[in-house]
């Protein structure tokens, strides 16, 4: 059964995280996978994401896919105990994770039972496809990428940032364009997507 916590800003909801996974996390360990920030000016919430983790007693293991090796891409994802993936270009960071085939390791590890959180560009590449974004990030960041074709982990199409700035015109155009072509699903920066034991919920 899948589990996953879905976010634009993971700083932000770190508490309702807690309450998802009701669990305690002293000790515990979370892959966490920068890479969608490598290209981008701004990157503050990966070391905002990193704190909210910590303060919550989790032990940060670090996985930049894109100069990993693929033993130790098959190590951490499955010795750890969650997978973080943080947020920037989402094109980018698909690119990679097909590139390392870390996509494929990711989806085994979450139909296993692995909680998987996600930010940003985290949330949006268990989407079916993420070409929706394109209005949102540079594209042209994935020269390799072939295929749009993304995770699939969900069927429906996250929008994070949603009223947030400086996403505001963004995310208003994207739901204009795409409303009643996909099933789009808005949230802010307090907000979370939560999947679990098959039950959908927006909360925040």
């Amino acid at each position: 059964m899948k589990n996953l916590f879905l976010t634009s800003s993971f700083a932000e909801v770190a508490d309702l995280f807690a309450r998802f996974e009701e669990n305690v996390f002293q000790s515990k360990t979370v892959t966490f996978i920068p890479t969608a920030s490598l290209h981008e000016e701004v990157t503050f919430y990966v070391g905002a994401g990193k704190d909210a983790l910590e303060k919550l007693g989790l032990v940060i293991d670090v996985l930049e896919v894109s100069t990993a090796t693929d033993e130790e891409i098959i190590k951490k994802l499955t010795n750890n105990d969650y997978i973080y993936v943080s947020g920037g270009n989402t094109f980018f960071l698909l690119q990679e994770l097909k590139r390392t085939k870390a996509d494929k390791a990711i989806v085994e590890q979450v139909a296993s039972g692995k909680i998987y959180i996600g930010e940003s560009a985290g949330s949006i590449i268990l989407s079916p496809n993420i070409e929706y974004v394109k209005e949102m990030d540079d594209f042209r960041a994935a020269q390799e990428l072939e295929s749009y074709e993304a995770l699939g982990l969900i069927d429906f199409y996250p929008l994070p940032h949603y009223t947030n700035f400086p996403f505001q015109e963004v995310t208003e155009s994207i739901v204009s364009k795409f409303t009643g072509k996909i099933e789009l699903r808005p949230f802010s920066n307090t907000q979370a997507i939560q999947i679990k034991e098959g039950n959908i919920e927006v909360v925040g």
